[in-house]
């Protein structure tokens, strides 16, 4: 058995916990394998999957600036043909800015540079990124816990755009495009017939779908559900994902396909039918029940997003940003509440104090106290230590990635 089949099969049964770690980087320096014939699965920080078709090479992805070269260099080792084409599975940068290294060879050589593939919305993907430049590195530094990252501001533009569906050849090997809504209105998921690989980009990521991102733009619930039973029904006997390692025959693909799918669909539909009711946003989380024994499973672990950020995501989607608490719809200033609250407390010494002592029966509110107590004296040290250690016991408790690093920043008074 391969290292990389190894890692997927440790994973798979749970010999190895996955976490978010496991899953972006527990793969990488595995070097490139043939995981079907003429496919082969580069595991990367964003996977990256290479296409035979004889005399030419295409790619399914291209991974981040960060890990071009190692790609360029795995590929090459795999097979001497040209890169002609590459496809973005979506427009995020760890998936599509890699393309660099394949464009410089084919110039030196006197050839065409690879033709990119995308799905049409993959453009004004990029055009965002350019526009909001600055609040997507903030944003992705602390997501990512990485002080010094610097958001891209020039892409790689597709050169050919679909809508829908779109057939493709790459040499010898026919590839099919599909468009999907779900962790972004760009998605593309790839199926190669012939050896009935499935490429999924980060619609499958081996963890609990990120459809909620509570620092990213909407996602798509009911319709990523209904891409995945789409991907199912096609009976794919290898699954190539956007993140973590392949999943080999069909009966396991067909089960973390459809379980998945099962998870969205339950977070989605009570979520709807609760908004049906007229309840609030605060009534809506207390009344949708997560689907634990999903949650258990290997490949559907909450590290990296929350099922409550997906039923926020689904209110977000259908009911707009008031979550129908009307003192929320035209609310008091931040610390002018935080005074308030501080002032009815005895101070802020006092409530940080109270903070501490329901610590341990509610951590989620014991972080509220804190908050409003720091922000009523942010000089006060005092205050500033319970807020930073409350917050960092929150971080220390939270399985998922996006929740972790919200609490750790807080905790780093930031």
């Amino acid at each position: 058995m391969s290292k990389l089949l190894a890692w997927a099969e440790s994973l798979w049964t749970g010999a190895v916990a996955t976490d978010h770690g496991s899953i972006l980087t527990g793969g990488i320096g595995t070097p490139i394998t043939e995981v079907a014939p003429g496919v082969a699965f580069l595991a990367n920080f964003a996977n990256v999957i290479a296409v035979d078709g004889g005399a030419e090479l295409g790619l399914i992805d291209t991974g981040s600036p960060l890990t071009a070269q190692r790609v360029f260099d795995e590929v090459g080792r795999w097979r001497a043909a040209p890169v002609v084409a590459a496809i973005y599975t979506h427009g995020h940068i760890d998936h599509a800015m890699g393309i660099g290294p394949f464009d410089a060879a084919a110039v030196a050589a006197g050839r065409p540079r690879p033709r990119v593939y995308a799905h049409e919305a993959v453009a004004a993907r990029f055009d965002r990124y350019r526009l909001t430049a600055g609040w997507n590195g903030a944003i992705n530094r602390r997501q990512f816990r990485m002080p010094g990252l610097a958001w891209p501001t020039e892409y790689r533009y597709p050169d050919v755009t679909y809508r829908g569906q779109w057939k493709l050849a790459i040499g010898e090997q026919k590839v099919e495009l599909h468009h999907a809504l779900g962790e972004t209105d760009d998605h593309t998921w790839t199926w190669l017939p012939g050896p009935r690989v499935l490429c999924t980009g980060d619609l499958f990521i081996w963890a609990a779908p990120n459809c909620g991102n509570p620092q990213k733009v909407q996602r798509y619930v009911r319709e990523w559900a209904d891409a995945l039973d789409a991907m199912r029904a096609l009976a794919p006997a290898v699954l190539l994902p956007g993140h973590g390692p392949p999943i080999v025959g069909e009966a396991r693909v067909a089960q973390a396909l459809g379980e998945t799918a099962t998870l969205l669909r339950t977070l989605h539909d009570q979520t709807v039918a609760a908004m049906n009711q007229g309840l609030t946003l605060d009534e809506v989380i207390a009344a949708v029940t997560v689907p634990r024994e999903l949650l258990e499973r290997p490949y559907l672990r909450p590290v990296y997003d929350d099922p409550v950020f997906i039923i926020r995501n689904v209110w977000r989607r259908y009911g707009g940003w008031w979550d129908g608490n009307p003192a929320h719809l035209l609310p008091p200033r931040e610390r002018a509440l935080a005074a308030e609250v501080t002032h009815l407390a005895g101070g802020a010494a006092a409530l940080a104090a109270r903070a501490e002592a329901v610590a341990e029966a509610d951590l989620a509110l014991a972080c509220q106290l804190a908050e409003w107590a720091a922000a009523a004296a942010p000089d006060d040290a005092g205050v500033r230590a319970i807020r930073a250690a409350l917050y960092k016991r929150r971080a220390d408790g939270q399985p998922s990635l996006m929740a972790k690093s919200i609490f750790t920043a807080a905790s780093e008074g930031r």
